[in-house]
């Protein structure tokens, strides 16, 4: 670094602060600056006009020179070419000197310009743009020819060439920018023709004075105002001019900025501050320079490298900061080595991260290495190799030693280090031990033979020296043997080269910049795709599991790949992710999917690439971060963590996607856990087959077939050991041809089964004439002792391709000759499609079927053949088409019988009608078979013959409707139509007929008919006038049925103020309201009708018709679940207890009847028309049974006046003893348990007095139920004491309820509960 200052002094120092030398001038310094290289440092003076000339490559004595410039008046610019050894000189006066320090050739140009030049810059192609006094610009050439000059309307200052994006296509360093009059920014595009004034960017009053711009990034442009503001502008020409960002970076001044491209930094100076920015994200401030003990801060300077920043203050003092340090590090397994200072150095071991050892060394290096036990440091030739102790202990240094040159890299492993310099790899011993061999102590590569080639990069392992040369040579020297084992040649020279840890796999870039990856124990390379066209480095995986794993990167990105060797592609190579690079880091180490970088501070910090970015907990995950764990797994070759994803995911495909990845990698045993998994037996077992497999090519064989890729599995299985399987496979896919082409290489003896199978092929494809070949090269290959199966297919086979070939003859001979009836059937379907009927039909009747053989001989002609095989015809067809031609002949008994056999009833009416004349036979045919046609012609027939009665019959079996009703209305047979109509008409037809009828007064039928077309009220109002007439009940009872269907109020009122007698007057049988209450489905108004019924016919002595009444009305009740009303249970109870008291008196049984009768006598009200019969009944009863209290009680009311002389006479006397002679003394009834409450009362008795409840009362005997003996009639379903019941099974007499049977003893089941028959007493 060289400084200068009003001491006239320019002081040079090193990168330690050191001074090197001090060069006295004679007077202030107008310019000075250092050439491209860095060597040559040249300074100009104003007090003459020599050059002085610092070179550092010179010894002290020898360093500093003075040139004559040859011009006469002071120097005031000095400017070195950017890209050459061109040096350009202004001078006060506008004179022009450009000097060439490789040649020494001085140009002096005169008047150049007419003032003092005072700034000027060279671009890349060597051309010179200075600025001077005279407001002007030149634009100059290497050797001083004025290109371009313009004229400005303000001196020019901090001129720089640079590129200003425009509409076209990019043409370098198209731009001069410059400073205007310290106001504003000019862009000259000195390049347009014609030449243009420059573009002159004006900027807020606010900002105060432009002092400084710099360009960055793509075309844009960073400027510095006095008033502290800091503003990024763009120069591309849409948006020229558009503030970008703008940040008031100093409260009252600032006086310089900088740029770093290299470090992407850019830096403002002012009061005592620099501030730090980056330049991608230039809103952030990434460091702020506080100078304290300054009272302002004048400028900044950046190193070409950035890594030192300087800053000059107005004190006269030089500040210089690290702002990065070169990023020198190296890993040997997990320990690494970073340079964190300029002469520090820091070892750390990435498992024991609190573990770092750092260390001084003695000069700054350039270069580093570190192995497993040792740590070489050094620059230019020279390296210092330290021990690296274990623990925390500093490295011991052990010796240094100098190189045949510059030492360009250095690599190490435990014993030996490999030192790259000049295209020369030197390796020696790093600790010489004594009696080791000379020719150990160290070699050089390549051999002197081979010096023609020069090394480029190179590698130690454990076990092998690996280098690379610019011929192509990829060399593996076995450092064990001392010699080389392997050497490889690729196409074009090799660049770099990085082994995995055993050398095992070498992943190199060639001079293309592409990436390979070389297997040194199978000598095969893969090509890597997308592998990074600027890579900078790889790094393998340290992982133990993980050791398929490597990344490469660039300045921008890290690229993760996987190598697998094993895998139905081959080898193969994956690109599996990309991680975004931090600006300014470089990887060291990977571990486990986390990558150490080292940073440019120093420092070191990890990155987790995003291949393997995945949570621990799968918990956490949702579905769609699951499947990308699921995918980042597979793709990494994890596939025990890709089955925990999958298990956790649970889907098919997603099964699906494991499974088959696991079979591209041969990974079989993992494969098969999967389908297993997936419930995929058919694979599993697939799998199972090839488990034990153990040739690689065989095994990759299968799988490839499993996943559907078989030319890749042929290819495969001709490379195994078992190159059959390829024709097998291809046996198995139908793909015969193939197969063929197989098994003349592979298994000539399966060719005649091959060719057999191939024919059926070709034959279904129509390919007749190639069938034919392979059919009977199949039957000529044929072994002897080959199966009949076998010959009987390529019999056959050549019989059907033989006839579709156009050799019938041959065809039809084989055929007909072979016992085969398919093969007979098969050529005689191909016969009858070319036509050939004749010979089909009798193939058809070889092979048994018949009706295949009559429909050829029908479409011959051939009748009388037909005829011999009509017992054997199955077919209705054949048989019709037999008879129409045996009526077309005239032969209508041979033509009826066969339409009979054809079940052709229409065409036999027809026949029997016009040409045999047998009504008889077609009416019955037609009643048979009720044919639609058939009866027409029948009803044809019949007008015909003045028969309309039978003619409507007809029409209407033939759905001549209309036709029918006009016959019938025209003949007078409407009756007849009516019946024949019955409820099988249409509604068309109903409204024809009630009109007919109501025309003619019948408004009986008027109104039915009328309700059946669907005039529900009409038909109503017609049978309710019919009612008045002689036709009453069944006009009420029609009435009735027609109110119930149309379900409608109103409809309803009309029938039942008609059955009220509200319209004549006259009152209707109370059985029709009754009935009409069913019809509606009022239940309830039923029952109550059902009782006053009932009530009506036990007056006049109609017991039974009452009983059945109620019956009917309780199954209703039942049916419908409504409760019955206790009303009338208690009337269904009474009379059924006398009907049932008569039917015990006939079985003799008089203590149950006499019970029966006392219950209904207690209630004799209730049958006023026999009280004195039933009273008689009872007197009898209770006198024959015992009962002599009962006996008397009923006794004395029939002698009661009112009853005396009904008495039946040959009774009477013996009642009048029972009155006379009374006995009040009886036993009492036996008492029986309730089936509710376990309570004791009276058999006959149906009141619990405990749990107040109407107790059920058996049909066979009319006491009330017991619990474990209850039954019910399997009928009415009416409860039953069992042991009463069963007694009339066995006497086959039917139940005494519903009077249906007779009851099978095994219908009588047993009932736990009599709750269910609680309903039928009334309760709930």
């Amino acid at each position: 670094m060289a400084t200068t200052g009003y001491n006239q002094l320019v002081n040079i120092y090193d990168r330690m602060g050191t001074m090197v030398d001090q060069i006295a001038l004679p007077g202030n310094c107008t310019g000075f600056g250092w050439d491209m290289n860095g060597d040559i440092l040249a300074a100009i003076n104003e007090k003459n006009s020599a050059i002085i000339l610092w070179d550092a490559n010179y010894s002290s004595k020898t360093r500093v020179r003075q040139l004559d410039s040859g011009l006469r008046d002071p120097l005031s610019s000095l400017i070195w070419s950017r890209t050459s050894a061109y040096l350009a000189v202004g001078t006060a006066k506008g004179n022009l000197m450009i000097y060439n320090h490789q040649t020494s050739r001085r140009i002096p140009i005169l008047g150049k310009h007419t003032r003092r030049i005072t700034c000027g810059a060279w671009n890349k192609q060597n051309l010179l743009a200075l600025g001077g006094e005279d407001k002007t610009l030149s634009i100059s050439n290497e050797f001083g020819d004025t290109m371009r000059v313009a004229t400005l309307r303000a001196e020019p200052s901090q001129i720089q060439f640079s590129e200003m994006k425009m509409d076209g296509a990019s043409d370098g360093e198209n731009t001069v920018s410059f400073i205007g009059d310290k106001k504003s920014l000019l862009l000259l595009h000195y390049l347009e023709e014609p030449a243009k004034d420059p573009i002159e960017l004006d900027f807020k009053p606010a900002y105060g004075k432009l002092v400084a711009h710099e360009w960055f990034g793509d075309g844009y442009i960073l400027l510095g105002f006095s008033s502290g503001y800091f503003v990024a502008i763009s120069s591309h020409m849409k948006e020229i001019g558009t503030e970008l960002f703008q940040i008031k970076n100093h409260k009252t001044a600032l006086t310089d900025i900088a740029v770093n491209l290299a470090l992407s930094k850019a830096a403002s100076c002012g009061d005592n501050v620099v501030k730090i920015h980056e330049l991608q994200e230039m809103k952030e401030i990434w460091s702020v320079l506080s100078l304290d003990d300054e009272k302002s801060v004048d400028q900044v300077e950046w190193s070409d490298d950035g890594q030192l920043l300087a800053v000059g203050c107005s004190s006269g003092n030089l500040h210089v900061y690290l702002s990065s340090l070169p990023i020198l590090g190296g890993a040997a397994g997990t320990r690494i080595a970073v340079l964190t200072s300029l002469l520090e150095v820091t070892i750390m071991d990435y498992l024991r991260k609190e573990e770092s050892i750092p260390f001084t060394v003695d000069v700054e290096p350039s270069f580093l290495g570190i192995g497993p036990f040792h740590l070489i440091v050094g620059m230019n030739n020279r390296a210092w190799i330290y021990l690296i102790g274990e623990g925390a202990t500093s490295p011991e240094l052990i010796r240094d030693r100098e190189y045949l040159s510059t030492v360009e890299s250095v690599r190490l492993n435990a014993d030996y280090a490999s030192i790259l310099c000049d295209g020369v790899i030197q390796l020696h011993v790093l600790e010489s031990e004594s009696g080791e061999s000379e020719e150990r102590e160290g070699r050089l590569f390549p051999d002197p033979e081979h010096r023609d080639m020069k090394v480029t990069c190179h590698y130690l392992t454990a076990d092998f020296l690996i280098y690379g040369t610019d011929t192509g040579q990829l060399v593996f020297f076995y450092l064990e043997d001392w010699t080389v084992v392997n050497e490889y040649r690729h196409t074009m020279g090799i660049r770099q080269l990085y082994p995995e840890v055993n050398g095992t796999r070498v992943v190199f870039v060639d001079e293309r910049s592409e990436g390979h990856i070389f297997n040194p124990v199978t000598d095969l390379l893969e090509r890597i795709v997308k592998f990074p066209p600027q890579a900078l480095g790889v790094l393998w995986e340290n992982y133990p599991l993980d050791r398929n794993v490597f990344i490469a990167w660039d300045r921008t990105t890290i690229s993760t790949f996987v190598y697998t060797r094993e895998n139905i592609d081959g080898a193969v190579v994956d690109m599996v992710d990309t991680t975004p690079l931090p600006a300014g880091q470089s990887p060291l180490l990977l571990y486990n999917g986390e990558v150490t970088l080292q940073t440019c501070s120093g420092r070191v910090t990890q990155l987790v690439l995003a291949s393997h970015e995945m949570e621990a907990n799968m918990n956490q995950y949702e579905e769609k971060e699951l499947t990308t764990a699921l995918k980042k797994n597979i793709a990494l070759r994890r596939y025990k963590d890709a089955w925990t994803v999958a298990q956790a995911l649970d889907k098919p495909e997603e099964w699906r996607r494991l499974g088959e990845a696991c079979l591209k990698d041969l990974q079989i045993e993992m494969a098969m856990r999967v389908y297993r998994q997936m419930g995929d037996v058919g694979m599993l077992w697939s799998l199972e087959t090839i488990r034990d497999i153990e040739d690689i090519k065989l095994l990759a064989g299968y799988v490839a077939m499993f996943l559907g890729n078989f030319d890749q599995a042929q290819t495969f299985f001709l490379m195994s050991g078992t190159p059959v399987a390829a024709l097998e496979m291809r046996r198995d896919l139908l793909q015969w041809e193939m197969a063929l082409q197989l098994a003349n290489k592979l298994a000539p003896e399966q060719i005649p089964d091959i060719s057999r199978e191939y024919a059926h092929q070709l034959e279904f494809t129509g390919d007749y004439q190639q069938a034919l070949q392979h059919y009977e090269r199949g039957q000529s290959l044929a072994a002897e002792d080959a199966s009949d199966d076998h010959k009987s297919q390529c019999l056959g086979g050549i019989a059907r391709c033989s006839i579709r070939c156009g050799d019938i003859r041959k065809g039809v001979q084989l055929a007909a000759n072979s016992p085969s009836k398919l093969l007979k059937k098969e050529c005689a379907e191909i016969l009858e499609g070319m036509k050939q009927y004749n010979e089909a039909a009798v193939l058809f009747e070889k092979a048994g079927l018949y009706d295949r053989a009559a429909q050829m001989y029908i479409k011959l002609k051939n009748w009388n053949k037909v005829a011999e095989l009509l017992p054997q015809v199955q077919s209705l067809k054949i048989h019709s088409q037999y008879a129409k031609a045996r009526e077309a002949e005239g032969k209508y008994k041979e033509a009826l019988a066969a339409y009979e056999t054809a079940r052709e009833y229409d065409s036999m009416v027809r026949i029997l009608l016009d040409h045999l004349n047998n009504p008889q036979q077609a009416v019955h045919i037609v009643q048979e078979s009720k044919s639609v046609e058939g009866a027409r012609l029948v009803a044809k027939f019949f007008m015909k013959m003045g028969d309309f009665a039978s003619a409507i019959q007809f029409l209407v079996m033939s759905k001549c409707i209309e036709e029918a009703f006009t016959l019938a209305q025209k003949h007078g047979k409407m009756d007849t139509f009516a019946d024949i109509i019955g409820n099988d008409g249409r509604p068309e037809d109903y409204r024809s007929m009630a009109l007919h009828y109501e025309n003619s007064m019948n408004y009986f039928l008027a109104g039915k008919f009328h309700h059946l077309s669907g005039d529900s009220t009409k038909g109503l109002k017609l049978l309710l006038k019919s009612a008045q007439g002689a036709q009453e009940a069944d006009a009420i009872m029609l009435a009735i049925d027609v109110v119930g269907e149309a379900n409608s109020e109103g409809l309803a009122k009309q029938l039942i103020d008609f059955l009220l007698g509200e319209q004549d007057g006259v009152p209707k049988d109370p059985k029709y309201l009754f009935r009409l209450y069913m019809a509606r489905k009022m239940y309830r108004e039923s029952a109550k009708t059902a009782v006053i019924i009932a009530k009506e016919e036990q007056k006049v002595g109609s017991y039974r018709n009452a009983h059945d009444m109620l019956l009917g009305m309780y199954q209703e009740l039942r049916k419908h679940k409504i409760r019955v009303p206790s009303e009338l249970a208690s009337n269904m109870m009474l009379l059924h207890s006398y009907i049932l008291a008569r039917i015990h008196v006939k079985r003799n049984e008089h203590l149950i009847a006499a019970r029966l009768l006392i219950r209904v006598s207690n209630s004799i009200s209730k049958f006023p028309a026999h009280t004195v019969p039933i009273l008689t009944s009872t007197v009898i009863e209770c006198q024959r049974s015992g009962l002599k209290k009962s006996s008397f009680q009923f006794a004395a009311t029939l002698m009661k006046p009112e009853y005396k002389d009904q008495v039946d006479p040959k009774y009477k006397k013996k009642i009048e003893a029972v009155v006379r002679k009374p006995a009040k003394a009886e036993e009492e009834e036996f008492p029986s348990p309730c089936p509710f409450c376990e309570n004791m009362i009276a058999e006959t008795e149906l009141n619990c007095d405990k749990c107040k409840r109407t107790l059920p009362y058996c049909i066979a005997s009319g006491r009330h139920v017991v619990k474990g003996d209850l039954t019910e009639c399997p009928y009415c379903h009416f409860p039953a004491i069992r042991s009463e019941l069963a007694k009339f099974v066995e006497s086959d007499d039917p139940c005494p309820m519903c009077n249906r049977g007779p009851i099978g003893a095994g219908e009588l089941r047993i009932f736990p509960d009599a709750e269910v028959f609680l309903p039928l007493m009334g309760e709930e």
